[in-house]
């Protein structure tokens, strides 16, 4: 064996003693793992992916009828677990959806969280959100806060279950560990039913703001947006773009952002909601974004286009769009779409990027 040949197997043997210390003392190089750190783009773990209605609910209707919703449990939510994430119940890596069912004259007692929490109701009424002490009603295509910290339960009054989303920042709270959590009253503590909040009643009135409340907080003060408000800027907008006007986002395209009304900003620090309407046969541009969403389709068909995959969708659907996953819809109808993600986070930390796909 020549010199240079003892000192390349000399240099083998000290470089795997290297690796075997580097592993006993809880270290890892750079130089064997860069891709996976430092990757030219991002790439989630996580996987676009499709959640039925038409599966969910009836799963839900069955936990229902053999899973109590009383203390302990707390809530009988069904979190939708990305098939990327290796079986935690995370829609994405920052966000929880799931479906939450409340049966007939039940209720969910009160605990309060510092994950920033929502609530959006796909069809159905007669249950009331409770959040700190204020009885919210929760109606078809209404969407309902519940920020960080705030005590909040749930009553049905009907003899009739509902099923709603449930939106919140638990995945970013854990790998963040800022979770605290604390139980509340048994029950709920106001079980009025007015059909209209007092939060509403002192906030929910187009460009006021009440001289009560002029300090700005991180969450909107609003605890509930109703559909009929947002049916109607949704419809005029579209109205607009038939007179010529730009009121649109992209032709056929109407949409609209909940906001704060203490700061115009997002409805909670960590969490941004949309409402999309698109006229039958839009198809929209496609477009990459930092930062995960979920969507789910409050009424018609469309054609999901997440990467290579193509899927059909339809009322009640939900589909996970992990970052910088190219998007584009394809209405197939008269088209309402729920959504919701966590772009907050990436535009206060300035990793926020977006690219529009040209030629696709």
């Amino acid at each position: 064996m020549t010199a240079a040949e003892q000192s390349s197997d000399w240099k083998d043997l000290e470089l795997e003693r290297l690796y075997i210390d580097f592993a006993e003392e809880h270290l890892n190089p750079l130089w064997t793992q860069l891709g996976d750190l430092m990757p030219m783009v991002p790439t989630s773990r996580a996987l676009p992916f499709v959640w039925r209605w038409s599966k969910l609910y009836p799963l839900a209707a069955r936990a229902g009828d053999l899973v109590p919703v009383g203390r302990g449990g707390e809530r009988r939510a069904i979190a939708l677990a990305n098939p990327g994430l290796g079986g935690v119940p995370y829609a994405t890596p920052t966000l929880w959806a799931a479906i939450q069912y409340l049966g007939p004259k039940e209720v969910a007692p009160e605990h309060r969280h510092s994950q920033n929490a929502f609530r959006f109701v796909l069809e159905g009424e007669g249950v009331w959100t409770v959040v700190n002490g204020d009885p919210v009603a929760m109606r078809r295509g209404d969407f309902l806060l519940t920020p960080g910290w705030h005590f909040h339960g749930h009553h049905n009054e009907t003899d009739q279950p509902m099923a709603w989303l449930d939106g919140l920042d638990i995945p970013f709270a854990h790998y963040m560990d800022t979770g605290f959590f604390e139980f509340g009253s048994d029950n709920v503590t106001d079980d009025a039913t007015p059909d209209i909040s007092r939060a509403e009643r002192l906030w929910s009135h187009p460009g006021l703001r009440p001289l009560v409340g002029l300090e700005t907080t991180a969450s909107s003060p609003i605890a509930a947006y109703r559909w009929e408000h947002t049916d109607r800027a949704l419809t005029e907008q579209l109205a607009l773009e038939d007179e010529g006007y730009p009121a649109t986002v992209e032709p056929g395209h109407a949409a609209v952002r909940y906001t704060n009304p203490t700061n115009g900003g997002d409805v909670m620090p960590t969490i941004r909601a949309e409402f999309h309407r698109l006229r039958e046969g839009t198809r929209t541009r496609p477009r990459r974004n930092v930062g995960s969403a979920v969507y789910q389709v409050f009424e018609g068909t469309a054609r999901f286009r997440l990467g290579d995959q193509v899927h059909t969708v339809h009322q009640g659907d939900l589909i996970t769009v992990p970052s910088w996953t190219e998007l584009s819809i394809e209405s197939q109808s008269p088209l309402d779409l729920f959504v919701f993600s966590d772009a907050p986070i990436m535009e206060r930390l300035h990793l926020s990027r977006s690219l529009t796909v040209e030629g696709a």
